[in-house]
């Protein structure tokens, strides 16, 4: 069900070297763009009028408006399932009180007398917010992209998820409740690049944004890459991944069932297992074909993920070996199930999030642990982010200085603007004080 890299015996390659051994989904961005160019395109002349021919050609349903009612929203809190609101809300909590210690302050260096240079960090105007809507539903992703923009201050926050036929062209009920929940009263029935298109353009109901954060599919990828200048974004979030890094002391019951836990995302969702214990993968791949056997999404996710090139077992000497795998993989999800496997995550430096032991799984992070679900992929982890305050952060220097500070330091930006054959930057310094400015022959 899932295949084998072995990577013991010989001495582990470095750098691009290694990464290009480790299994990767085909997921080609380039290709998509010019797919969705059309679609932007349409949605830049046509407002929301393409919005809707959209939703009938890609989700099958002829909508009346593109925003949602207000009290579409109400009423999908009002018969949101008891148990599903206790969730959610404690999904809420947890993650505020999390990214609530993400907050940046302003501070003001004092560089030299007379001379200082404060940060101050400013919230962008406007974000729209993406929540996927295809193989699943995700009230989840609502959570994690409302709670950081709201926590930074963002002042006006609008959602997109895609139309629904089931639901009458509103998007599932259950991303209106946890939008309820959140206070986030601007939503809107688009799906894949036309959300990004129109947060990006702007249409007659939906004003165009300054940001657009949310996972999707190749289409959203591609979508935010074609608006790349125009509009901030937070990645290209590719198809999610898993990778274990467990030694004998794993309990091959629950790396199976993790790996399963995100296969059933998509067929090319990534589920690798890093070990150095032959006995532990072989108790992995046994347990593998009855947990899958006994879940829901076999055929159309969870079997071709695993059996896909993007997952394996990949064999190593040992736990150092296995982390220097782990690092060049980069991982969206990382789990540590080790002896010390504190220790052991201390030494990662490239993952999107890291789950330490057995009791720290991936699924927890997806939901309830307070952390964000907002990853990068496909290798990104080595120099991205996830989601979080900052992302919806812009820092700003403000320069203040008095004219002796100026005085003080003036000979030497005039010495660095000659270097640089800019002269006219010294000569700005160089009026300032009298000084003799060169003029033009």
């Amino acid at each position: 069900m899932i295949s084998r890299i072995d990577l013991r015996g010989d001495a582990l390659p470095e750098g691009p070297a290694l990464r290009d051994l480790l299994p990767r989904a085909d997921f080609d961005v380039s290709a998509a763009l010019e797919k969705v160019r059309p679609i932007c395109e349409a949605v830049h002349h046509r407002g929301d009028a393409a919005l809707i021919d959209f939703a009938e050609k890609f989700d099958g349903v002829r909508l009346k408006q593109v925003r949602v009612p207000a009290e579409a929203l109400t009423r999908a809190l009002e018969e949101l399932d008891p148990a599903v609101r206790a969730a959610l809300e404690e999904s809420i909590r947890r993650a505020r009180l999390v990214h609530r210690e993400q907050r940046r302050t302003t501070h003001t260096t004092q560089v030299v007398p007379g001379g200082s240079v404060t940060e101050k960090w400013v919230p962008v105007d406007r974000v729209g917010l993406y929540a996927p809507g295809g193989r699943s539903v995700y009230p989840s992703s609502v959570v994690m992209n409302v709670v950081p923009a709201q926590e930074a201050g963002v002042e006006s926050i609008a959602l997109a998820s895609p139309a629904q036929a089931e639901f009458g062209g509103l998007p599932h009920p259950t991303i209106l409740a946890a939008c309820a929940l959140l206070g986030v009263g601007e939503v809107y029935a688009a799906g894949g690049a036309t959300a990004v298109a129109m947060f990006a353009h702007g249409t007659e109901s939906c004003p165009p944004a300054n940001m657009v954060t949310g996972p999707g599919n190749i289409w959203v990828a591609a979508a935010k890459r074609y608006f790349t200048g125009r509009i901030g974004i937070d990645a290209e979030a590719g198809p999610t991944e898993i990778a274990i890094l467990a030694d004998d002391t794993a309990d091959p019951v629950h790396v199976a069932s993790d790996l399963i836990s995100q296969a059933e995302h998509d067929p090319l969702a990534a589920a690798v297992l890093v070990t150095d214990s032959v006995e532990l993968a072989d108790a992995v791949e046994k347990e593998l074909e009855p947990q899958v056997a006994a879940t829901k999404h076999i055929e159309d996710r969870i079997v071709p993920a695993l059996k896909g090139r993007q997952s394996a077992i990949v064999l190593v000497d040992g736990v150092d070996e296995g982390l220097r795998v782990v690092d060049a993989y980069g991982a969206e999800h990382l789990e540590i199930q080790t002896a010390d496997a504190s220790a052991v995550a201390d030494r990662v430096r490239n993952a999107g999030a890291v789950f330490i032991g057995p009791w720290a799984p991936v699924s927890l992070g997806d939901y309830a642990a307070g952390s964000n679900h907002v990853l990068p992929t496909g290798g990104c982890a080595c120099h991205s982010s996830g989601l979080s305050v900052q992302s919806f952060l812009r820092g700003i220097h403000i320069v203040d200085y008095t004219k002796d500070a100026l005085a003080e330091v003036a000979h030497h930006v005039v010495t660095l603007a000659e270097a640089e054959d800019l002269p006219a930057h010294g000569a700005a310094v160089k009026a300032r004080f009298g000084w003799k400015v060169p003029t033009s022959k």
